[in-house]
């Protein structure tokens, strides 16, 4: 008789059981609160080159973290076996270690009144029955089309796929137990290409949580040959102050240099340039940004946060006003605030744009330089100054006229985001900031 592989949900009530144990063992060792999140995850990998293939993986594994407090001390461990004594000696060694832990008294689990008890289903779950000869096959369309989108293609780093499923269950001491299981589908292609003496090279991916949201493998190749070839021959230019557009598929980084500033750590340590800015205009007037977690089927929606804490819509700047840090239980309480649920990190930050696409904010821009890759990491969040290396394109009477590279943009965060003049309608949905291109009024462009 063949026996049925239990479903997820079946596999969630398994893990939630595996997590009350833990916190019933953290209670019998006398601990005055705990919490545990155990997570597992499985799929299939595979890469290929020029066809052949590189690697197949196929990966099962999971693993728990808990904490556990004795008043004010905390002892933390993990363990990646999950097996049920590995499990008690894991709980074991973190109350061995809160026992050598100095005293906090802005340390423990998050305040019940915080908590997601019942989370939503934000359709994140789609799991797909791939195998890996079928990968093997959407990896070559990859690499076949590349090559035959331009004859100066001339070499592949390869293509690559995944399919990744997962569960996550959090539990605590105040009784909360949850979990939620979700998927993760991508494809890339990365190319080599070559005219004279310059070569390059470039990529394109897609990622989703359905496997059916993914781009053609054969769109992939051919986008990553046409962003190899456009950078051929690039040149620098002269040191300059112009306009400068951050392409929608970077522009995300900006705003990643904003989570940074306003997490809460930042804010305790007195290590931000944002410090004591809540309530005040910190970006230009109009731009808003709005944290969706709850968005149905995104890559960055997520019921509760690391802690169990509840998420929920938030907005951080409100017409260039920053109405927020972004804090966890601990930084919360060292700053005298309840908990924005940010353990972990974003969740969907929808950020404002106009009705331009990105060729419409060339020609608003006019003359300058748009950027599509960043290099180095010369950004200090506590200062604000902005220092990277870039490449791209530079734009002249509204029209792209040739590649530029080996060029460096500077300026000061506090400006840049003050002089963000524009964001286009082209939205990158990849990741956990949802932006379209952003025009920045003026940056120091250092070239020849």
């Amino acid at each position: 008789m063949q026996q049925t592989q239990p479903t997820i949900w079946q596999e969630i009530d398994e893990v939630k059981q595996a997590v009350a144990e833990v916190l019933a063992h953290a209670k019998q060792l006398g601990a005055s609160s705990a919490e545990a999140s155990m997570s597992r995850t499985k799929g299939l990998s595979v890469e290929t080159r020029h066809g052949e293939v590189e690697t197949v993986e196929f990966n099962q594994d999971g693993g728990l973290g808990i904490s556990l407090y004795f008043g004010q001390r905390k002892g933390s461990a993990s363990t990646a076996d999950l097996s049920p004594q590995a499990l008690k000696r894991t709980v074991e060694a973190a109350a061995d270690i809160a026992r050598y832990t100095s005293e906090d008294p802005h340390t423990g689990i998050a305040e019940a009144s915080w908590l997601e008890l019942s989370p939503p289903d934000l359709d994140l779950y789609h799991p797909d029955s791939i195998g890996t000869e079928e990968a093997i096959r959407l990896c070559a369309r990859a690499e076949e089309a590349a090559f035959a989108a331009d004859s100066r293609i001339t070499n592949s780093e390869g293509a690559s796929f995944s399919s990744h499923t997962g569960l996550k269950v959090y539990g605590n001491s105040h009784g909360q137990l949850v979990g939620y299981p979700s998927s993760r589908h991508s494809f890339s292609c990365v190319v080599i290409g070559e005219e004279g003496e310059d070569m390059q090279r470039d990529y394109s991916f897609s990622v989703a949580r359905r496997y059916n949201d993914l781009l053609d493998p054969a769109q992939i190749g051919r986008e990553a040959a046409q962003e190899t070839v456009a950078r051929l021959n690039g040149r620098q230019i002269a040191t300059q102050k112009v306009p400068v557009i951050f392409r929608a598929d970077i522009a995300s980084s900006l705003f990643g240099h904003l989570v940074s500033a306003i997490s809460g750590g930042s804010i305790y340590r007195k290590s931000s340039f944002l410090l004591d800015k809540v309530g005040l205009q910190v970006m230009a007037p109009g731009l808003t940004i709005v944290e969706q977690p709850h968005l149905r089927n995104a890559l960055a929606s997520s019921p509760f946060d690391g802690e169990g804490v509840k998420t929920r819509d938030l907005t951080v700047i409100e017409q260039g006003v920053l109405t927020t840090y972004l804090t966890t239980s601990y930084s919360a309480r060292k700053l005298g605030m309840a908990s924005t649920g940010h353990a972990g990190g974003i969740h969907n930050w929808l950020v404002s744009h106009g009705d331009e696409d990105l060729r419409q904010l060339c020609r608003t821009m006019g003359k300058g330089l748009l950027v599509t890759e960043l290099m180095g990491q010369g950004v200090n969040t506590v200062t604000g100054d902005y220092s990277r290396g870039a490449a791209g394109f530079w734009v002249e009477h509204g029209e792209i006229q040739f590649p530029v590279s080996e060029v460096t943009i500077a300026g000061n965060l506090k400006d840049i985001f003050m002089q963000i003049a524009a964001v286009g309608n082209d939205i990158d949905r990849r990741g956990g900031v949802l932006t379209g291109s952003v025009l920045v009024s003026q940056m120091q462009v250092a070239g020849s």
